[in-house]
């Protein structure tokens, strides 16, 4: 487990779930010194490559890559490395994977100081039903316990997983562990001009786009407030800052939040 990271106040993450790099690009430069930590998803690095993130990096910001890593150790172990090398701070490496891709995830991140793994639990959007439907008969918290444990095994530096489970979570892993929470919702009272969801769940939705409806598709949702109250150390938030009229003030609000 990395023990370098920097410790600044830098607790909102807000996702860049676009489906261009302009898109993206704009809103970076309409929070521009308000914000210094960026996720990039799939859907972005899909569209736009790996060239934003390295630009965001060199210009001082901190990026979290959310690749939800499912693949044979090896495979896992070559993509955190690109990753070290695109200068990102975290990545994510799926908790369903199991221990040996998750220790694969954490030992290549040792030739990066500065790179944090995060284990994914549950995603956002997943309900008990969804887990029965693949033959998991827990129901999500004790699902993302499981995984958070075997993830704590694997020396990862910590968990991704909805604001719901933060408490049970920061009480098994202690005060030192990242739990990054997407699922944030500002609640009704967010400024004119946006919608009370973020897109950091799954891979999908354009945070300018209606997937997934308010929520952005996540159902298993909590405030910035609830989420930091009961242990979280990052929330993730998306449409909510990306569809404001004003998005460095609601920004600010989920940053005063914590």
């Amino acid at each position: 487990m990395n023990t370098d990271f920097p410790r600044a106040d830098r607790k909102v993450i807000v996702a860049l779930d676009f489906d261009d790099r302009r898109a993206a690009e704009e809103l970076v430069e309409r929070l521009g010194d308000a914000c210094d930590f960026y996720k990039i998803g799939l859907e972005l690095l899909t569209a736009a490559g790996p060239g934003l993130a390295r630009d965001l990096v060199e210009r001082g910001h901190e990026i979290f890559l959310d690749l939800k890593l499912f693949e044979i150790p090896n495979s896992v172990a070559g993509a955190v490395r690109a990753a070290g090398a695109l200068g990102a701070s975290m990545v994510t490496v799926h908790g369903m994977g199991g221990t040996g891709i998750m220790s694969a995830a954490v030992e290549a991140a040792r030739e990066f100081p500065r790179l944090r793994v995060l284990a994914l639990t549950v995603v956002t959007s997943m309900t008990a039903g969804d887990l029965a439907d693949i033959g998991v008969e827990a129901d999500t918290e004790e699902q993302v316990l499981r995984l958070a444990r075997l993830a704590v095994g694997a020396g990862c530096d910590g968990v991704i997983a909805s604001p719901r489970e933060a408490g049970v979570l920061r009480e098994l892993l202690g005060p030192d562990r990242l739990i990054v929470t997407p699922g944030v919702t500002l609640g009704p009272d967010v400024p004119a001009g946006a919608t009370g969801g973020s897109v950091g769940g799954p891979a999908g939705g354009s945070a300018g786009g209606s997937a997934g409806g308010p929520a952005g598709g996540h159902v298993r949702v909590g405030t910035p407030q609830a989420a930091f109250a009961a242990g979280a150390s990052h929330v993730v938030v998306g449409r909510s800052i990306a569809r404001a009229a004003d998005p460095v003030a609601v920004l600010r609000r989920a940053r005063a939040a914590g």
